[in-house]
């Protein structure tokens, strides 16, 4: 318990530090929000890695993912590194960089009016953002809270009578993001994401390592041999694919080609420092990925070697914190506590940083007072800093499916923003109208679906919507009113300036 203790305290004096050094460096509403764009390779590729994962990938993902689809759950990891991040930053940062500079946007809703010519898309996407990203944030909160609840309060409860609740343990996280985030903005959530990714390789290493070597495991091929022999289901934890392929597949296009249309990521381009730093950041947010996603979905196939479900309640969200508590030692259950909570921190800060501007400067200052000083903006960005998390907190406490919550959230968002965003930095033909269908059909579909076919079935619906939107912009493009060539050659005016010298 002391070593728990002692890690915990160390790891929050480290981030309030940090948030009260960053204090300094934040000037005006630019600088909060995206750094003032001066991100290096490192920051970058750390803030990137960390936002994508979170508590809800250790503690619901691998865990129930793992219980469900066995060693076939690896393919999730493995596209998460190489489409959710390596082919992410080759497609779309170094666009992403310079259509956001010369158009002098640094949110994805300013992108959409910029492009479209089009304050609704920027209204409506702003609201989108606000609301839908709650339920991934409590999400996160749920994770966390499980693991806390877990390893200490549980172990305190036993030894010193002292109970504390699942509710207050959520609370106390709420309040840490909030008053970090709230004292230096992006700038303590990057060198954050810095300091939290180091201790995420280094736990994701300790973890894999002490799990499969662990009595109950033996081993890789002894371990999945074991889960060969499990009754009825055995066969099938083993398989390449596993038991369930489309339900696979779904899954992997919703954790890792959501990333293209999430806000909070596509917001690390906007702020990376040059070229250079794209091309390294790549590189390094990609072998980040590879180790945390791979390691924490491999760590959760073993699970029904450690847990029933008569143990876990029936609760699946509850398989990973219940395994690590039986698999690891103490002094190193202090070091995952901070994995989590680091992967998680960094996640929650970059929701909440990016869903407040959503509203202060997309909404507020973008349509309703245009003239509204830095100052007052930087106060209500920080007044709804904290109305998010509040708002986060109240979802978090109801009884809810991590899985669910963040897949509903994932899918709305990915599903309304990813194709409007992608062909709108590329094809010069996509119209208003082509964005507002994509838009208008990702939202109904996995709203719509998920009322429909129950939210269990929200990963499905998700990764429908995407794809589905994907192919509506286009199509709608192809068959209404172009923009006006004034306004296209204005958007990608330095591209048509090249091209006419070459030629």
């Amino acid at each position: 318990m002391f070593m728990k203790f002692l890690f915990l305290a160390l790891f929050v004096a480290v981030m309030i530090g940090v948030g009260i050094y960053s204090r300094k460096k934040i000037n005006n509403e630019q600088d909060f929000l995206l750094g003032g764009r001066k991100m290096g390779p490192w920051i970058s590729a750390f803030a990137y890695g960390t936002t994508y994962f979170s508590a809800v990938i250790f503690i619901g993902y691998a865990g129930k993912n793992g219980w469900n689809f066995g060693i076939s759950a690896v393919w999730i990891g493995i596209a998460n590194a190489v489409l959710g991040c390596l082919l992410s930053w080759l497609v779309l940062a170094k666009r992403t960089r310079k259509m956001t500079h010369d158009l002098n946007v640094s949110t994805m809703p300013d992108f959409f009016e910029k492009r479209y010519d089009s304050k609704g898309l920027k209204i409506v996407s702003s609201i989108i953002i606000f609301v839908f990203l709650v339920p991934y944030s409590a999400s996160v909160y749920q994770g966390l809270s499980y693991l806390i609840e877990k390893t200490i309060a549980e172990p305190l409860a036993a030894t010193f009578g002292i109970t504390i609740s699942f509710e207050a343990i959520m609370l106390v996280m709420a309040a840490l993001t909030g008053i970090y985030l709230l004292l230096g903005g992006y700038i303590a959530t990057a060198i954050n994401d810095l300091i939290q990714g180091i201790i995420m390789i280094l736990g994701i290493i300790l973890m894999v390592a002490f799990v499969v070597n662990h009595e109950n495991v033996g081993g890789i091929a002894e371990g999945l041999s074991r889960l060969s022999q499990i009754p009825d289901v055995g066969e099938g934890l083993v398989k390449p694919f596993g038991p369930q392929p489309l339900s696979l597949l779904s899954l992997v296009i919703l954790t890792s080609l959501g990333t293209w249309g999430l806000p909070q990521m596509i917001h690390k381009f906007y702020a990376v420092k040059d070229d250079d730093s794209i091309k390294k950041a790549t590189i390094v947010s990609t072998i980040f990925a590879t180790l945390i996603s791979g390691g924490a979905y491999f760590i959760g196939v073993f699970g029904r070697l450690f847990v029933t479900l008569d143990e876990i309640g029936g609760d699946l969200d509850r398989i990973v914190p219940t395994m690590l508590e039986k698999a690891l030692p103490d002094y190193l259950m202090g070091i995952v506590i901070i994995l989590v909570l680091s992967a998680s921190m960094s996640t929650l800060s970059s929701l909440v940083l990016v869903s407040s501007s959503a509203i202060s400067m997309d909404l507020v200052k973008g349509v309703f007072f245009p003239k509204m000083k830095s100052e007052k903006v930087m106060v209500l960005m920080r007044i709804l800093c904290a109305l998010f998390v509040a708002f986060s907190f109240v979802v978090g406490v109801r009884p809810s499916s991590i899985l669910t919550l963040m897949s509903l959230s994932w899918g709305t968002v990915a599903g309304s923003f990813l194709a409007p965003f992608l062909y709108g930095l590329y094809w010069k033909g996509t119209t208003k109208a082509g964005a507002w269908a994509g838009m208008i059909v990702g939202f109904l579909c996995s709203v719509g679906g998920s009322m429909i076919f129950g939210l269990k079935n929200a990963p499905n619906v998700g990764a429908a919507a995407m794809l589905i939107s994907l192919i509506v912009v286009p199509v709608v493009s192809l068959f209404t009113a172009k923009l006006p060539n004034a306004h296209i050659n204005m958007i990608y005016g330095e591209e048509d300036s090249k091209q006419k010298l070459a030629s």
